[in-house]
Order: C-alpha cells, then sequence, then structure tokens
C-alpha cells in the first residue's frame, strides 16, 4: 500500500479511501479492528476515545522538503502519537535545503482525505512514506481510517509489511 497493490492511482474521497483501505487491508490478510466512535481527529482526544496509550496511536503529517530551488518532495511522516516531529531530521535524512509542513489543501490532496484522518499509508506516487523506529514498538498500532467516526487497530508487523515505510529516526527527543 505504499503506493498501491492493485496498481492504480486514485485520489478517491474520504469514504472511498476508506473502503479501499479496507479492502486492500482484507485481500494482504492484514489483522485489524474497526473501532467506532464519536467524531474526533486530535490525536490525544481519540486515543482517550479509543481506550489506548496515546504512544500506539499513528500521527500522520505530511511534510514538504525542498531539494534545492527546482525540487520538492513530500513526505508522509508517521510517528508515534506522544511524538513530536523533528522537521530538521527529515531535512538532514532526505538532503533537503528546506522544509515545513505542507499546507493543508496540498495535504488533503496527497492524503486523499481531511486533515485529522491522515492515513499512515500512502496511494499517491509522490508521497513517500517515513515512519520513526518508535512507531513500531507497540503490537499494535491506532489511526483514524480515513474517517473521524472510525479508526482501525492493526497489528504493527501488518502495517510494516504493506506500508513499506522507510524507517528513520524523524522525532524530537527530550
Amino acid at each position: 500500500m505504499s503506493g498501491e497493490l492493485d496498481g492504480t492511482v486514485t485520489a478517491p474521497r474520504d469514504l472511498e479511501l476508506y473502503d479501499r483501505l479496507v479492502r486492500d487491508l482484507d485481500a494482504a490478510g492484514a489483522r485489524y479492528r474497526l473501532i467506532d466512535h464519536a467524531p474526533e481527529g486530535r490525536t490525544d482526544a481519540i486515543s482517550e476515545l479509543r481506550g489506548h496509550d496515546v504512544a500506539h496511536a499513528a500521527k500522520c503529517l505530511i511534510v514538504m522538503v525542498k531539494l534545492g530551488k527546482k525540487r520538492t518532495r513530500y513526505v508522509l511522516a508517521v510517528v508515534p502519537g506522544d511524538a513530536r516531529l523533528d522537521l530538521q531530521a527529515l531535512k538532514a535524512l532526505l538532503e533537503g535545503t528546506y522544509v515545513a509542513f505542507a499546507g493543508r489543501d496540498k495535504a488533503e490532496q496527497l492524503a486523499g482525505s481531511v486533515s485529522g484522518t491522515v492515513l499512515p499509508f500512502s496511494y499517491h506516487p509522490d508521497l513517500e512514506v517515513i515512519a520513526d523506529p518508535a512507531l513500531l514498538r507497540s503490537p499494535e498500532l491506532y489511526f483514524n481510517a480515513a474517517r473521524l467516526d472510525r479508526s482501525i487497530a492493526l497489528a504493527t508487523d501488518d502495517y510494516r509489511r504493506l506500508a513499506s515505510p522507510r524507517i528513520a529516526p524523524i522525532t524530537l527527543t527530550s
């Protein structure tokens, strides 16, 4: 799902993206659970609603990295819910010259869903997934499933297998 399991690239609306994700998880034999809850997109609040430690949430942030004056890359940075993204570490990792969070419109276009529902998977060819190794320490990851009212608890090893993220330390350490 880093790219496309079925060979197609689309920019589906939220419900279409949700349906595609569930189909892809089923087709790949992933171990997951659906969790219905009140609409919420903030990591700390949704973790409480879902009843898990915030560190087990997959916080998904879309970042723009400039590589010189003429080239731009976009990254889907996936970090534990209790961590802060280290933009400078991401910039260094990609040998960028400038780094910033992507604007909301661009982020939602690349993610295929609204802010607060961004998946830890990329269905867009211009969006590379980079996950912090700390994210992979818990047996299950929790994330909004391209919807504010439904989440997925996914086995971490299935996430790693299906998303094929680049693994690199991209969180701030205290």
